[in-house]
C-alpha cells in the first residue's frame, strides 16, 4: 500500500492520541505517581495482572497505516439532543449520553459526569487528529450544575484537559480518577480540585452517591514514553436506584474484570444494601468501524 503524505499525518495523528507528546510533556524518566509497588503496579509502571502487555508504538503504526478503513463523513449531524433538568431528587436516576464515553448521571439531587468532552479534536494538537463529526448530545452552555467528574484513564478521548478547565471555571466541580492522571491534570491547570485513587478505594460523591474504582481492561500513555505510567480504571457507581457499572474503554479477555464486578466484589459488601447491577455503559472497542461494531452480536 503507497504510503500518501496524507496518511502518513494521519497515521501520526492516530499515534498521538495513543500518545505522542505535545506542549507540557514531562520526560522519559518523570513519574506520574510515586507510591508503593503493588499487584498492579511495579514502581514506575502500572499494569493488569489478568491482562496482556499492549502492542509497541511500531506495531500500532504498521496495523494503522496497513488497515483498510471506512470512509468517515466529514459532518453526520445527530438528531438528537437533550436539556437536562437541573437536578434529580429522591431515588430516580436520569442518564443523558452526551458522546463517545461521556454521559451525565442525574441521583439524588447529585450531578455526575464521566469523561466530559466538549473539544473539537481528540488529540494533543488543535490542528490535527481524530475530530468529531457531531456536536455533543448536550451543550455546553445547558449544563445542569456539576458535582463530580469522573476520568476513567488518560488517553486523550477520554481525559480531555480542556473540558476539564472549562469545568472547573464553570462549576468548581471535583474530579476523581485514578493514580496518576491527577499528574496530568494538574500540569495542565493547578485550580482543578482532582484527587486520584486506586483500584478498590471508594469515593463519597453525595448524600447517597459513592463511586468505587474497580479493574478494567486497558493500559494509558498520552505520548510515546509514558506507557502505562497512569493507572486506569472503571467506575461502580452506588446510587439509592441501584449500582452502575461504568467502563469505559476495555479490551479483548477472558471477562475476568466483569465478572467481579457483576459479583461486586469492587464493592465492600458493607455498602450495599442491593448488590445487583441496575445498568451497565461500556463504550465499544474503538479498533472497530463504528457502523458495524453491532454485528454478530445478539
Amino acid at each position: 500500500m503507497k504510503i500518501t503524505r496524507r496518511r502518513m499525518f494521519t497515521a501520526l495523528a492516530a499515534v498521538a492520541t495513543a500518545g505522542l507528546g505535545g506542549l507540557g510533556i514531562r520526560s522519559g524518566a518523570a513519574r506520574y505517581y510515586d507510591g508503593p509497588v503493588s499487584d498492579h503496579f511495579d514502581g514506575l509502571r502500572f499494569f493488569d495482572p489478568h491482562g496482556s502487555p499492549p502492542n509497541s508504538v511500531a506495531k500500532l503504526f504498521r496495523w494503522y497505516t496497513g488497515r483498510s478503513k471506512a470512509e468517515w463523513p466529514a459532518w453526520a449531524p445527530s438528531p438528537y439532543t437533550d436539556r437536562p433538568p437541573a437536578r434529580i431528587a429522591g431515588t430516580e436516576w436520569r442518564i443523558s449520553f452526551v458522546g463517545h464515553a461521556t454521559v451525565l448521571l442525574q441521583t439524588a439531587g447529585v450531578n455526575v459526569l464521566t469523561d466530559p468532552f466538549w473539544s473539537e479534536r481528540a488529540s494533543p494538537f488543535t490542528f490535527i487528529g481524530p475530530k468529531r463529526v457531531n456536536d455533543p448530545g448536550v451543550a455546553f452552555d445547558t449544563l445542569p450544575p456539576i458535582d463530580a467528574v469522573l476520568v476513567s484513564h488518560c488517553h486523550y478521548d477520554h481525559l480531555d484537559v480542556a473540558t476539564l478547565s472549562r469545568l472547573a471555571a464553570a462549576h468548581g466541580c471535583r474530579v476523581v480518577t485514578p493514580l496518576g492522571n491527577d499528574t496530568i491534570i494538574r500540569d495542565h491547570d493547578p485550580s482543578i480540585r482532582v484527587q486520584a485513587h486506586d483500584w478498590g478505594d471508594r469515593v463519597e460523591l453525595g448524600p447517597g452517591v459513592a463511586v468505587t474504582l474497580a479493574p478494567m481492561r486497558h493500559w494509558a500513555a498520552r505520548h510515546l514514553l509514558d506507557r502505562n505510567k497512569a493507572l486506569w480504571a472503571a467506575f461502580v457507581i452506588e446510587t439509592p436506584a441501584g449500582r452502575i457499572y461504568h467502563v469505559a474503554d476495555s479490551g479483548y479477555g477472558e471477562g475476568t474484570h466483569f465478572i467481579g464486578a457483576r459479583a461486586a466484589r469492587a464493592v465492600p459488601a458493607r455498602h450495599l444494601a442491593d448488590r445487583r447491577l441496575r445498568t451497565a455503559l461500556v463504550h465499544e472497542s474503538t479498533t472497530h468501524e463504528p457502523r458495524r461494531v453491532g454485528e454478530g452480536i445478539s
